[in-house]
């Protein structure tokens, strides 16, 4: 691969799906798209982009984005989440939601599906508090091939290990042959798109909690910046917006702030609810009392 070749695919991946390489991630162009490469009968990486020069078409350059996307994914991923979510985020949501009583959840970069999996399972663990409800769950992802694993619903028996506790495993999922796949409730629940988050997400709505996790560490910061904004629009007033364990509004934007309680949660500056002050102490008590008397 030359370095003119390089140069076009790090352009090409960065206007399309915002993922940004550096020349250490040079072998992993290499890797990948070598397989692609093989995969359709072309003589190497440097004919994939002559092809792509001659041809530009939505079609292989979406095989291309695919082929570099990490769609790295597991059950209750990092558990702290999900904990977050079923002892803090729900409880608030029904109280805040219980005249409209509707719940719209957001997994951006749902991948093979696990995430969403994960939060029907506990939404379905708390159906005797949601009876009555309208409960959505979308997962977007660019990649229409791991959406259409998450769609299936079937997985292999080492990613059913990971994460998942065995008695969600017996409860949830039905053993066929060596794999296991989510029943029909649980799949039901789950609504999958595919969505590029450098597009507009205006015509997917509000939603009431959004997980967007793992996916912004492989963006530049400015991409961050462009794509946390988008998001916060679609975050309903005192939404909860959750990113990976890495990750940080930080330095990025102004539009997402940190839970003043809990680690991880985010909210939407504009509405987040206004913090208590710290009560005083007996030293600052006595000094207003002495300003009030003089």
């Amino acid at each position: 691969m030359t370095e003119q070749d390089f140069d076009f695919l790090r352009i090409l991946l960065q206007v399309r799906s915002g993922l940004h390489l550096s020349q250490e991630k040079r072998y992993l162009v290499e890797s990948r798209l070598g397989m692609l490469c093989r995969r359709r009968s072309i003589e190497g990486i440097s004919a994939l982009v002559a092809t792509l020069r001659r041809e530009p078409g939505r079609e292989l350059e979406n095989a291309v984005v695919e082929a570099m996307t990490t769609n790295e994914t597991l059950f209750f991923r990092d558990r702290t989440p999900f904990d977050l979510f079923r002892d803090v985020i729900l409880p608030e949501k029904l109280a805040a939601n219980a005249q409209s009583r509707q719940l719209r959840i957001w997994c951006a970069a749902v991948s093979s599906g696990q995430e969403a999996y994960s939060l029907a399972m506990l939404l379905d663990d708390a159906a005797g508090r949601l009876a009555g409800w309208k409960v959505e769950i979308l997962g977007t992802d660019i990649s229409t091939e791991v959406l259409e694993k998450a769609r299936q619903g079937i997985y292999s028996q080492f990613e059913v290990q990971r994460g998942l506790p065995i008695q969600l495993l017996l409860k949830y999922f039905r053993q066929e042959g060596d794999k296991w796949r989510v029943n029909e409730r649980i799949r039901a629940m789950v609504e999958l798109k595919q969505h590029n988050l450098l597009e507009s997400s205006a015509h997917l709505g509000q939603f009431d909690v959004i997980f967007c996790r793992n996916v912004l560490i492989y963006f530049d910061v400015p991409t961050k910046a462009r794509v946390m904004a988008a998001l916060s629009q679609r975050l309903a007033p005192n939404g909860a917006f959750i990113l990976g364990a890495a990750e940080t509004v930080i330095g990025i934007t102004t539009t997402l702030v940190p839970d003043a309680v809990h680690r991880g949660l985010y909210r939407d500056a504009a509405t987040r609810p206004a913090q208590r002050p710290a009560p005083a102490t007996p030293a600052e008590q006595r000094a207003r009392t002495l300003a009030q008397l003089a």
